[in-house]
């Protein structure tokens, strides 16, 4: 794989934790910034497809430099990551993983 990853995490959240668990995952978010071969994270909240009723939907794109750092990521930090999101929050969330891999860029017209 040759350049740029994009790590995309969706969240599938309870309503009645979302705040805790928002300010939970921003913190989340700086922290996994801060390791090797991350450039930056932009959070969304998914507006389609909706939501089911008492949940919210977000999701995360980190973007790393390269599959190497995607690698060292998932071996050296994901685990513990992971772990302490379901301590926390286990069974009010649910997340499913993608992984990109940048190919080609438009810049469209504003």
């Amino acid at each position: 794989m040759n350049g740029n990853v994009v790590y995309e995490v969706n969240l599938d959240v309870d309503a009645s934790v979302i705040e805790d668990y928002r300010r939970w995952l921003d913190a989340h978010v700086v922290e996994v910034c801060a390791l090797p071969g991350f450039i930056d994270a932009h959070l969304y909240e998914t507006i389609d497809p909706p939501a089911e009723a008492g949940r919210v939907s977000l999701c995360v794109h980190y973007r790393m430099r390269d599959a190497e750092a995607f690698q060292n990521y998932l071996n050296e930090h994901a685990p513990r990551m992971r772990e302490e999101g379901e301590k926390r929050f286990g069974g009010r969330y649910l997340s499913q993983r993608r992984v990109l891999v940048h190919l080609a860029r438009e810049d469209c017209q504003a």
